[in-house]
């Protein structure tokens, strides 16, 4: 038994040694190779990738943009004299890089996009056309806020450059015609806005100094009575002149006063008894009396010219500056309207808005490789971070 059994094991392991190969075992097929690949790498890369390489190289519309760049200018003016010229200053004329930035606010408004949007102009040719993702939406919401959105993130862009104060102005539409053409009707209008500026900043300048006008010819007025009436009611018309004939008439009782004085004491020396020493006496009085009068009319009592004086030439000064003002208010008011009659701010085309000749947008092969990059940026920091909380976990 037990060499039969030997016998068994031996001829066992020859069989085995000779056994004949098993079939091979058939290939795997597509959908377990699929299924082997990392499922994070396909949701993050081959699937956004993918998307964009049938949206944009066969849904996305074509887009025309149409370009054009101008620059708001004013002419070069002499500094103005007067307070109408500080209005002129400080309403920013002279800087026309200030009124360029609300030309930039009146393209992107909800105005603009009122007179663009006649007879929904811009609604249909912004809904009726283009594909499903970058046409405006009107079955959704066709409400005006809606409509003012997408034409500020999708229809028009404007960019300033303060270094060269040039403004360029870009409108993208899904014809070329239509984003010429809405291009020019911005720039029209924008040429309106500042005609509307000039306009408005002239008539405050004329209806400023024109207030000016009438404020210093009342004081003028005025001045002129209070000057009146004061001579009217201390009998004065120039107290400096009167007081200097007076002097001068003072100056003439002196000398007649110091002859008389002489004669009486060359009397008086010669004969003592003489009957014209008496008249003498009488006529030294008179002349003393009569200069006493006239320098008290002059200084020392109230109603002396000299107290009389200060007043006058107060309203004198007053008489004299409101005719100055008056005349400076109304060489201002000249000078607003002749400032009136030429354009302060005016909008100058440097180029024009052209009609595009080939579609620029979308840029079909950069998006997609945008694509693709993000993707692979978004796969490798989310590996990253499993793998740390694997590790952790672990």
């Amino acid at each position: 038994m037990e060499r039969a059994t030997s016998q068994e094991i031996e001829l066992e392991h020859v069989s085995n040694n000779y056994a004949v190969p098993s079939a091979p075992s058939p290939k795997k097929g597509l959908f377990q190779r699929i299924k082997k690949i990392n499922l994070l790498f396909a949701i993050t890369v081959v699937l956004p990738t993918a998307v964009a390489v049938v949206y944009f190289g066969f849904i996305a519309a074509n887009i025309y943009v149409s370009e054009s760049r101008f620059v708001v200018r004013s002419p070069q003016r002499q500094v103005q004299a007067g307070v109408v010229g500080a209005l002129l200053q400080g309403s920013g004329l002279s800087s026309a890089d200030s009124n360029t930035y609300p030309v930039i606010d009146y393209i992107r408004s909800r105005d603009v996009l009122m007179e663009l949007n006649q007879d929904k102009y811009i609604e249909n040719a912004f809904s009726q056309q283009g594909d499903f993702v970058s046409r405006f939406h009107r079955g959704l919401d066709d409400s005006f806020e809606a409509l003012w959105k997408y034409y500020g993130n999708h229809v028009v862009s404007v960019d300033f450059d303060s270094s060269a104060s040039i403004t360029t102005l870009k409108v993208r539409a899904f014809t070329a015609k239509d984003a010429q053409h809405i291009n020019e009707l911005l720039l029209q209008y924008s040429e309106r806005l500042v005609n509307q500026i000039n306009a408005r900043s002239a008539q405050d300048a004329i209806k400023f100094s024109q207030d000016q006008v009438s404020l210093a010819t009342a004081k003028a007025k005025d001045a002129a009575t209070a000057l009146a009436a004061y001579r009217n009611s201390k009998t004065v018309f120039d107290p400096e002149k009167q007081s200097s004939l007076q002097l001068q008439q003072i100056a003439s009782l002196q000398k007649d006063l110091f002859e008389a004085q002489n004669q009486l004491v060359q009397v008086q020396s010669v004969a003592p008894a003489n009957p014209q020493i008496a008249p003498l006496k009488t006529n030294i009085a008179t002349l003393q009396k009569q200069i006493e009068t006239m320098t008290s009319s002059i200084t020392g009592s109230s109603g002396s010219l000299s107290d009389k004086e200060a007043s006058y030439v107060r309203l004198q000064l007053d008489t004299e500056f409101a005719n100055k003002g008056l005349a400076s208010a109304m060489a201002s008011l000249e000078t607003a309207r002749a400032e009136a009659q030429r354009q302060q701010l005016y909008l100058e085309r440097i180029v024009q808005p052209g009609t595009p000749d080939a579609a620029i947008e979308p840029k079909r092969l950069q998006s997609i490789l945008a694509t693709l990059l993000m993707g692979i940026v978004a796969w490798g920091i989310l590996s990253i971070f499993i793998a740390g909380m694997k590790e952790h976990k672990d």
